[in-house]
């Protein structure tokens, strides 16, 4: 015999209900213990920046919000950024203009265009885009990093991105790094939007600590224009910006903490939340959780066929016995209109399935009495 619960609590099924937040005791620890760090990229830190509901719906809540169909813009981008890193992935006797067209018709991604025409309008341009591009490239000059990925961990951050390209140049100074990312949009870039960006003070940030060696500038390759927004970053610059996305660390840790915790089901198809019984006190549960047994797959073939009944197998039934299992679905005694077994649940869903019984109960006594009970259920149904 299960012993009862000295809390009052209420546990769910596959456990015990977590208790609210403000129930729930602080983790102990020592004085002077280090927090733990926000794990962030470059987008979940722009996604607070725009809109807190829009970063609450991605990152928070869950399940997620189901996503919308693509964009032409980002399978368009996404193609060219593919293409150029294949590109490098050649070698370098092979890089050539006449190259291109292979690469980005074996990267191509074809999902949100409107019609077979605005995908080819789309190819051609970006194939455009790329043969005016490498021509302004050296074919055997290799980059430090395609597509690398660069992680910093800081007092509160734990930041990785992953930037398009990261070149070795020489400086006045020696060798240095440069941050090099591609942009495929309609308006141009100046050198406002370099020195603005906080991505790619970031990437800086992050690729100094990962290779030892001083990263500083950081440019903006307009591939439809052939232009490039190029800023140098100083010590300063980039530690402002690196601030300003603890800042936002901050608060975004602080708004999770203030957050009411709504609990998840792992699987929420099989799990049923049904509303508790009117005149339930509001200190006890609010929702009953419920397996539900899953949907028959259809039924198996024995190899028989099954005989319907017919009058002459017996007697019919009489009309309380007949009535008997519409009355246990309505809520109601087989008689009459006495209170049902559900109790409040019951009276809820009386007027629901009064309407349902209207046009359902006649047809269905109607096969009940011509001998034909599995067609009655089946109305039922």
């Amino acid at each position: 015999m299960r012993r009862p619960s000295s809390t009052g609590r209420s546990s769910a099924a596959g456990g015990r209900a977590p208790r609210p937040r403000a129930e729930q005791a602080e983790q102990l620890g020592f004085a002077g213990m280090p927090e733990r760090l926000f794990v962030c990229t470059p987008s979940k830190l722009g996604a607070y920046a725009d809109c807190p509901r829009r970063y609450r719906y991605s990152y928070v809540d869950r399940p997620a919000p189901p996503k919308g169909p693509p964009w032409a813009h980002n399978s368009l981008g996404a193609s060219v950024h593919t293409a150029l890193k294949n590109w490098y992935a050649l070698p370098a006797d092979r890089r050539r203009p006449a190259a291109l067209a292979g690469l980005l018709k074996g990267t191509w991604v074809r999902e949100g265009y409107r019609d077979d025409e605005q995908e080819r309008d789309a190819f051609r341009r970006a194939l455009t885009w790329l043969e005016s591009y490498v021509d302004t490239l050296e074919p055997g000059a290799d980059p430090l990093g395609v597509e690398r990925v660069v992680a910093v961990k800081t007092a509160v951050l734990a930041f990785n991105g992953r930037a398009d390209r990261i070149d070795s140049r020489s400086g006045a100074d020696g060798p240095e790094l440069v941050i090099v990312d591609y942009k495929t949009g309609r308006t141009g870039l100046d050198t406002d939007d370099a020195r603005g960006s906080q991505a790619l003070a970031l990437y800086a940030y992050a690729t100094e600590r990962v290779f030892r060696r001083p990263c500083r500038r950081v440019e903006l390759h307009h591939l439809p224009t052939g232009t490039v927004a190029a800023h140098d970053h100083t010590t300063e610059s980039i530690a402002r910006q690196v601030n300003r996305a603890e800042e936002t660390a901050r608060d975004i840790m602080a708004a999770e903490r203030a957050a009411p915790t709504v609990p998840t089901p792992t699987r929420p198809s099989r799990l049923l939340l049904v509303p508790a019984a009117a005149g339930a006190t509001t200190g006890g549960p609010a929702r009953r959780a419920r397996r539900c047994r899953p949907r028959s797959r259809g039924r198996r073939w024995t190899g028989r066929r099954r005989r319907r009944p017919t009058r002459a197998d017996g007697p019919a039934r009489p009309q309380a016995a007949a009535t008997a299992p519409l009355a246990a679905v309505a809520g109601c005694s087989g008689g009459g209109g006495g209170a049902s077994s559900g109790g409040a649940r019951g009276e809820a869903r009386r007027p629901l399935l009064g309407r349902l019984l209207q046009r359902t109960l006649p047809v269905a006594l109607r096969h009940r009495r011509e001998g034909e009970p599995q067609r009655a259920d089946a109305e039922i149904r």
